[in-house]
């Protein structure tokens, strides 16, 4: 347990528990990008869990963000191809990636964020957080750029298949995010399905939106079935489906962008007329290569944990790392565990009749 005094001084500063050997750059990136966090969010504080022979070589160059750490030394690191179980059995109570997720369990930070092995981490962030009372299984959701702005789009890869229950609390936890990151006090939801008409898609599917019309929460407003070119267009502010085609929509999505990012520095290279059409249109092109870019919405947010675990691309550099943790400093300053926990309870209030009328699902 932490005295009062040290938890009045988390309440000024934003505690963060960095996995720093993740990744397939590990400290240099990891470092780089805590640093440009902190001349973002000078209230923010960090733990780097790893080596910290190769940590404090790169630190010795960022002698400010030295100052707003603390290095607390690891004796294993988690490799990118581990398999989940071994991981887990592997670096338990002693890896970078273990330790970070269980700084947040036992409160000494409010979040943790690693761009490690993404199935190592969520074992892992299972195992030791557990999942809230009421939810089977945790899902990831991740920040889609769309031509309204952003939505949010879950189960990315946690949850290969879900029953309709498990989507409807996907859809209350993507509610409560979408309050936290994007403060609308009603966010409209929307299953991810084959058609908009309610007769189309899987039985799980089709059921899960009866259930969502039925229960007309206050805290979503459940907007019926989108397809997959409805996500693009920012037709709901939070997309519900299952991590397998959650996955799959997010890479072809990535994919598309590196696609189309291809074909137009092709095009504009081709002749000399396409070069100074370039020269004119530069301004329209590094706005389009903006919004495009993968590192501005990066990281992936573990939701149905009894904690903040941000999960970061693995390949991705400083500035994409920077912006992984400024989402965790964004779920964890709005507060999205509280948020989720009594939007959880308000469901299952109505559903039930009462709390704990429903039977504890296992963690």
């Amino acid at each position: 347990m932490h005295s009062t005094d040290n938890w009045q001084d988390m309440a000024q500063t934003m505690m963060i528990s960095v996995d720093a050997m993740g990744g397939d750059h590990g400290p240099p990136v990891v470092i780089a990008g805590c640093e440009q966090l902190l001349l973002r969010r000078p209230d923010v504080r960090f733990l780097l869990f790893g080596d910290e022979t190769a940590i404090g070589a790169v630190l010795a160059a960022h002698p400010k963000l030295a100052a707003a750490s603390e290095v607390r030394h690891c004796t294993v690191a988690i490799a990118m191809d581990d398999k989940p179980s071994q991981a887990l059995r592997a670096g338990r109570g002693k890896s970078s990636m273990w330790r970070a997720v269980d700084a947040v369990k036992i409160g000494d930070a409010q979040v943790a964020v690693s761009a490690g092995n993404t199935g190592a981490l969520m074992a892992m962030s299972k195992f030791c957080l557990r999942t809230l009372p009421s939810i089977e299984r945790p899902a990831i959701a991740a920040i889609w750029p769309t031509l309204r702005g952003e939505s949010i789009v879950l189960d990315v890869g946690a949850t290969i298949g879900a029953d309709a229950q498990q989507l409807v609390d996907f859809a209350v936890m993507g509610g409560a995010m979408a309050r936290a990151l994007f403060h609308i006090e009603r966010p409209s939801i929307g299953l991810l399905n084959i058609g908009a008409e309610e007769v189309k898609g899987l039985d799980e599917v089709r059921t899960a939106g009866a259930m969502l019309r039925d229960a007309n929460l206050t805290t979503i407003a459940y907007g019926g079935f989108v397809e997959g070119d409805d996500i693009g267009q920012g037709k709901v502010d939070v997309v519900v489906t299952e991590g397998f085609v959650g996955n799959i929509a997010l890479k072809t999505a990535e994919g598309t962008a590196r696609q189309v990012g291809s074909y137009l520095r092709a095009a504009m290279s081709r002749t000399l007329m396409a070069k100074i059409g370039y020269f004119f249109a530069r301004d329209a092109f590094n706005r389009l290569r903006a919004k495009m870019d993968p590192r501005k919405l990066n990281g992936g947010v573990f939701l149905g944990l009894n904690g903040i675990v941000i999960k970061s691309h693995g390949g991705t550099d400083a500035e994409g790392f920077a912006s992984a943790l400024d989402l965790a400093y964004q779920m964890a300053r709005n507060d999205l565990q509280s948020k989720i926990r009594s939007d959880l309870e308000d469901y299952h209030r109505g559903k039930f009749g009462g709390l704990g009328a429903e039977p504890e699902r296992m963690s």
